[in-house]
């Protein structure tokens, strides 16, 4: 991510050089939006960075939601000042254009800027796929990947591949007709794509925020492998919530065969958590609360809440 920090920031000077010498809005544009990416590759890994301190009296579940929370904030920068700059940049270049000038170093500018994009776009989609795994569509992968790094990376380089192309053909079609408006409107289109990416960032980062739990099939697994256990008479619907890409939490409410003693149920539920883990190891925490037949039709309040290591 260091690497496309620092490639961003380069191809977005070479951005704001070749706009001051042509006059391009759009170029001016997508200037703006590298600066953007930049700041927000920034973020993301700051928000890495406080998503692994250690758990401790004042946060007992750990800091994993931190990658949510600048999740959040990069989305707002993007809609602020990425789309906000860029759509008032062209509406500006609309109400007073100014001619361009020799759009050389625009092509150059814009050709190199494609192809690191490009090679940036591949890597972040590789990632997403690796960290989502097989089974499921690339668009289907971006909607329910739960680390921000990922899906905002994949977002931004996706915007920055489209909004070159728009700074391109503003730039091309501006000359080929002699028309500044039309580089001023390649601008306002760039503007309300990041807005429309920041957008579905906002509405990702937010659920997560909130608290979102793992999806149905999981779900389906987890009550499979309870149901498996020899000790386990009947259990109620998981409850899950995520507090980072790869830490969740887990709440069990298992009903155990009434012959079993106190030590045998400790004994099953450290053997029901270990194989949950084997299955799914970003449940890093486990609650559940057992109880044995008997215990339920005397007192269904009464129970004994068996509580998991952190691990």
């Amino acid at each position: 991510m260091f690497g496309g920090i620092a490639a961003n920031v380069g191809i977005a000077i070479s951005k704001f050089v070749a706009a001051y010498f042509t006059s391009s809005s759009a170029m001016l544009s997508e200037g703006i939006h590298s600066l953007v990416d930049s700041g927000n590759g920034i973020l993301l890994l700051y928000g890495l960075r406080q998503s692994q301190k250690p758990a401790d009296r004042r946060h007992p579940f750990g800091r994993s939601k931190e990658q949510y929370f600048w999740g959040l904030i990069v989305a707002v920068l993007i809609f602020a000042i990425g789309g906000g700059m860029s759509f008032y940049e062209g509406i500006k270049h609309i109400e007073h254009p100014e001619p361009l000038t020799d759009p050389l170093w625009n092509y150059v500018v814009l050709g190199v800027a494609i192809l690191f994009e490009g090679w940036a776009f591949w890597l972040a989609a590789r990632a997403l796929t690796q960290s989502s795994g097989p089974g499921s569509g690339f668009w289907q992968q971006l909607r329910t990947s739960k680390d921000p790094a990922v899906f905002a990376s994949v977002l931004e380089n996706l915007a920055a591949l489209l909004g070159l192309v728009l700074a391109l053909l503003g730039v091309y079609f501006g000359h080929a007709f002699a028309n500044p408006y039309l580089d001023g409107a390649a601008s306002v289109a760039i503007g309300l794509l990041l807005m429309l990416v920041a957008v579905f960032l906002v509405s990702r980062t937010r659920s997560l925020l909130v608290g979102t739990g793992v999806d149905d099939a999981t779900l389906d697994q987890v009550l499979e492998i309870v149901g498996r256990q020899p000790a386990v008479e009947t259990s109620r619907p998981p409850l899950t919530m995520y507090l980072g890409p790869a830490d969740v939490v887990l709440a069990l409410d298992v009903d155990f065969h009434d012959h079993l003693s106190a030590g045998e149920v400790e004994v099953a539920v450290r053997e029901l958590q270990h194989a949950i883990r084997a299955v799914f190891p970003e449940f890093k925490r486990i609650f559940i609360e057992a109880k044995s037949l008997t215990e339920k039709s005397h007192d269904a309040a009464s129970s004994t809440p068996q509580i998991s290591p952190q691990i």
